[in-house]
């Protein structure tokens, strides 16, 4: 029931924005992100905001999986790189400045 219940809400969201899955993945692993570094108030280095939005993307895989009664590989994959590809890019990008930083003196 949850699933199917979590499926409308999701279609209901793309039906409102007219946004496609692809650019709802990419804003959700932004907002999560975002959210997550308010809330912790943990830097996006620590990799504590990348968490949340990972545990975000698989809660919301296995609801698609649930919903539909088994994986689909090709969705499942385009979704989780939408949704990570950024955050862990910013992630990455302020682990690595001091790094950078460093080396450029």
């Amino acid at each position: 029931m949850l699933p199917k219940l979590y499926h409308q809400w999701i279609d209901w969201v793309g039906d409102g924005t007219g946004l496609p899955d692809t650019i709802l993945h990419i804003h959700a692993g932004m907002a999560l992100l975002m959210i997550a570094r308010l809330i912790t108030r943990r830097s996006f280095g620590t990799f504590i905001p990348w968490t949340v939005v990972a545990a975000g993307e698989a809660f919301n895989e296995i609801m698609d999986r649930l919903n539909y009664g088994s994986w689909r590989w090709d969705d499942t994959l385009i979704d989780v790189a939408n949704t990570m590809f950024w955050p862990t890019v910013i992630c990455l990008g302020v682990r690595l400045r001091p790094i950078i930083g460093k080396r450029g003196r």
